[in-house]
């Protein structure tokens, strides 16, 4: 299964950092949060990276390019210009890194990679925030609804996507992508980490499209967007301040999405249901 990540963005509210690198290039213990998100996944199995690159892409071609050799120890042998890598100790992705340009919105973004993501199921999430959901469960859950998207619903201060969720509390059917003003600080929102079918595709048009306005919105109404809800740990780095927050929480040493130091149950799934 392939994992779409967003990290094309140009990180304005953290402009302290994305000045000289892409917001999922600013790190936190001393590795990029791109990093962090990647291993969230790859503790529950999934290894196939497709990362939506636009503002100052180069930057994360760079560093994955230079990866494995930080890694790795490394013997030059000056006499043959050769290099050899020992003992790598790097973790068995496969990422494939798109360009899908700088002023692409989401939508366009997550259209640019089709070609990448095959015809089959598949996760996406942002660049940009860390969490504890068992991606696993929500895999199953997803699968289990039958509908065509599924997103991690979370419940942090009102300032993203306001969910409407209906009786049975699995099924959204009204979707607000970051309203003004809301008091209600219970509301579920979406925290990303979703799961897709490639019918999403056929929602989106044009690169000016946010995937977080009409398709999701389009999605909702129609019945095929599911909400897998998460009372766990989620945290976003929007700005400097919560960049910070993460950084305490990982000098801490007790570090909620850190799951790769943690044995997984029942990593094991089928897309069928079965």
């Amino acid at each position: 299964m392939k994992v779409v990540i967003f990290a094309g963005g140009f990180g304005t509210r953290i402009s302290e950092e994305s000045g000289v690198r892409p917001k999922p290039m600013v790190e936190i213990g001393g590795m990029p949060i791109l990093w962090h998100i990647m291993k969230i996944y790859s503790a529950h199995g999934l290894n196939d990276f497709v990362i939506c690159c636009g503002y100052k892409g180069y930057v994360i071609k760079e560093w994955f390019a230079n990866y494995c050799l930080r890694m790795a120890d490394v013997t030059f042998d000056m006499s043959t210009n050769g290099m050899q890598l020992h003992q790598i100790k790097t973790e068995p992705w496969k990422v494939t890194l798109v360009e899908t340009g700088e002023n692409t919105m989401t939508g366009g973004r997550l259209k640019k990679v089709q070609k990448y993501v095959d015809n089959d199921t598949f996760c996406l999430t942002y660049g940009d925030g860390v969490s504890d959901v068992n991606i696993t469960e929500s895999i199953k859950f997803h699968k289990s609804q039958k509908t065509k998207a599924t997103l991690t619903a979370v419940q942090p201060p009102g300032r993203f996507g306001i969910l409407s969720l209906g009786e049975n509390e699995t099924i959204v059917q009204n979707f607000r992508e970051k309203p003004k003003s809301d008091s209600d600080n219970s509301a579920w929102i979406n925290g990303g980490f979703f799961v897709l079918e490639p019918s999403v595709f056929d929602y989106i048009d044009g690169d000016d499209m946010v995937f977080e306005k009409e398709p999701l919105e389009r999605l909702s109404q129609a019945g095929e967007l599911s909400a897998f809800k998460h009372t766990g740990f989620w945290q976003p780095m929007d700005t400097l301040r919560d960049k910070n927050v993460l950084e305490d929480i990982w000098r801490s040493g007790n570090i909620p999405w850190k799951n790769w130091d943690k044995k997984l149950k029942n990593v094991e799934f089928s897309l069928n249901g079965n």
